[in-house]
Order: structure tokens, then C-alpha cells, then sequence
């Protein structure tokens, strides 16, 4: 290679025109090299905001995931009564008798005032009841949208009029009062009102009726991607050289909806989480002895609670805003890492 030259002057050096090109070509390579799922990783990577609401987020999944193991190192369930086992802990109105809440070395958040539940165990198993049912209608969701949204947008026609009659007469529906209604209607499917509901139906009533008006909004959007996606020349080639309609949805469409899909659901996700909270709140979904975040709110509005032990609502009211608020700027960042422009 040839070296560079030097002026007469002894100033800066000149490079010659294929140490130019090399230089352009080694950078262009590199360029080239990223991918735009690499490109987002690095741009969601640069967001600190992102990157300590991913970790908040996987912290609570992992505490879900091992509430059994931490219950055990912990020596406790949330299924036993202190009331009875332990009476001296308790007043006669059923109230720990230590200062806030009965918050000691043994009892690291406190007992539960009525039954003496451990605060501790009972909330770790509260989250992953919660997470899991959420999780669970998400995958629904995110499922029945790709399957109606991406079909109606490619197909057009009477299937796109028909499917977006039904997201109309669905949104029109109050979503919070469906769910209040239906819940008791869809136990009373599988459990006689006369037998106790056993907890596993109540948690597929629960999926069930949060799935029928949680698709929408999704269909929606990936209808409106997906239609303009069917008129890029890309998919007019694909549809020129043969490929079935299969193939062009699995190979063409999926992969650029992608981002409104992953955007979107991690939108759902902890709107799920408050309504599934919510109806254990009201009564409807999941109800004691199993643990469960709504539930928990529930008791901290009764009487006894509210007069006597203010802490309890603490640990389960600071959790659920740490992980909503934690869910909701990891959406944000998800969406800036995908598309620069929209970066706030």
C-alpha cells in the first residue's frame, strides 16, 4: 500500500485515493453489518430510563416465578391462619398486637388483620397469581389480533368489513362493566352455583372474559399496518413471482409488524394486571385463600384495616405502582428504540 504523502511543509499528511476508498468500504461493511434488531438493541441499551424499568420488570417476573422457593426459605406460606396457630399475636379484634401491622423478624411485612395471613408470602404469591393470569390473556391477545388484524388488513374486502364490524360493536361494549357482569355467568359454566368454585375456573373465567374485550384496540392497529403494507412494492413482487398468501403473511407482513406488536404489548400487559386486580377487588375474580394483588386491596379497604392497620395497604399499593409505572416507561422505550423519530 502506498504510503501517505507529506507536504513541504512537514503539515498534515494526505491520504491517497485507495486508503480513501478502503476507509469508506471498512465503514460501510460495518454499517451495513446491523442489523435493525441490532440497531434497536443498541438504541434501547443508550436509554437508562429503559434499561431500569426492563430489570424493575424481570425483577417482578422472577419474583412470581420463585414464590414458591422464597416461601420456603422464608418459612412460611400464605395459606396459614396466625390467628389460630399464633393467638397471642392478635387482640380480640383480630389486630397484631405489635406496632405496624406486627412487622418483625419474623414477620418481615407484618400479619394480616382477621386471619393473621402473612403479609410477606401472601403478597409474593399475589404478584405471580397476577402476572400469570395477565401474561396469559396478553398471549390471547397478541394472538387473536395477528390472526383478525393481519387477515382483514391483507384479505380486504367483505373479510376486512365483517371483522371491523365486529371491533366496532366490541369497543362499544364498557369494558369494566362486561367484565363485572360476565364473571359470574362464566363460572356458572363449568361450577353449579349451589358447589364452591374451584380456583382454576375462576382463573379461566378470568383469562376468558379479559381476552372477548382486550383484542381490539391490537386488531385495529395491525389491520391499519397491514394495509399499508400490502401495497409496497415488496409484497406486488412476492405476489408476482407466486408465493402463496401464507407465505407472504409469514414471511413478508409478520416481520414488519413486529414493532407495533411488541410496543403495543407491553401496553396491555399492565392493563391487564390493574383489571385483573380490580375484579378481585369488586369480589368477582379470585377470592381467599389464594393470594391474589386485588384481593389484597380488598382487604385493606375493610373496616377493621383501614382503623387499625394503615401499613397493610403499604407493601402491596408501593408494588403495584412500581411495576405499572416500571411497565409503562419500558413500553415508551421500547417504541423510541424502534422508531428514533418518535424518541420523547
Amino acid at each position: 500500500m502506498t504510503s501517505p504523502l507529506k507536504t513541504e511543509g512537514g503539515g498534515a499528511s494526505v491520504v491517497v485515493d485507495g486508503d480513501k476508498e478502503s476507509a469508506k468500504e471498512s465503514q460501510t461493511a460495518q454499517v451495513e453489518g446491523r442489523s435493525p434488531g441490532r440497531l434497536m438493541w443498541i438504541r434501547f441499551k443508550r436509554d437508562r430510563t429503559g434499561v431500569i424499568s426492563a430489570y424493575v420488570v424481570g425483577f417482578f417476573f422472577l419474583i412470581g416465578l420463585l414464590a414458591p422457593l422464597i416461601s420456603k426459605l422464608y418459612g412460611k406460606d400464605p395459606y396459614t391462619v396466625y390467628a389460630d396457630e399464633r393467638p397471642e399475636l392478635f387482640d380480640s379484634a383480630g389486630v397484631p398486637v405489635q406496632p405496624n401491622g406486627g412487622i418483625s423478624g419474623d414477620f418481615w411485612f407484618g400479619l394480616e388483620p382477621g386471619n393473621g395471613y402473612d403479609v410477606f408470602t401472601k403478597l409474593i404469591y399475589g404478584i405471580r397469581t397476577s402476572l400469570m393470569i395477565s401474561l396469559a390473556v396478553t398471549v390471547a391477545v397478541v394472538l387473536t389480533g395477528i390472526l383478525l388484524g393481519v387477515t382483514a388488513g391483507y384479505l380486504g374486502g367483505k373479510a376486512d368489513f365483517f371483522i371491523g364490524r365486529v371491533i366496532d360493536f366490541l369497543l362499544a361494549i364498557p369494558a369494566q362493566l362486561f367484565f363485572i357482569a360476565s364473571m359470574p355467568v362464566v363460572v356458572s359454566l363449568f361450577v353449579s352455583p349451589r358447589d364452591e368454585t374451584p380456583t382454576y375456573v375462576r382463573v379461566v373465567a378470568l383469562i376468558a372474559v379479559q381476552w372477548a374485550l382486550g383484542w381490539m384496540s391490537l386488531g385495529r392497529i395491525l389491520r391499519g399496518t397491514t394495509l399499508s403494507l400490502r401495497e409496497r412494492e415488496f409484497i406486488e413482487a412476492a405476489k408476482v413471482s407466486g408465493a402463496s398468501s401464507r407465505r407472504i403473511i409469514g414471511k413478508e407482513i409478520l416481520p414488519n409488524v413486529v414493532t407495533p406488536l411488541l410496543v403495543q404489548s407491553t401496553y396491555l400487559l399492565p392493563n391487564f394486571v390493574t383489571a385483573e386486580a380490580g375484579l378481585s377487588f369488586l369480589g368477582v375474580g379470585i377470592v381467599e385463600p389464594t393470594p391474589d394483588w386485588g384481593q389484597m386491596f380488598s382487604k385493606a379497604s375493610t373496616e377493621l384495616v383501614l382503623q387499625n392497620d394503615l401499613t397493610y395497604m403499604f407493601f402491596p399499593g408501593v408494588s403495584m405502582i412500581i411495576f405499572v409505572v416500571a411497565f409503562n416507561l419500558l413500553g415508551d422505550s421500547v417504541r423510541d428504540a424502534f422508531d428514533p423519530k418518535s424518541a420523547r
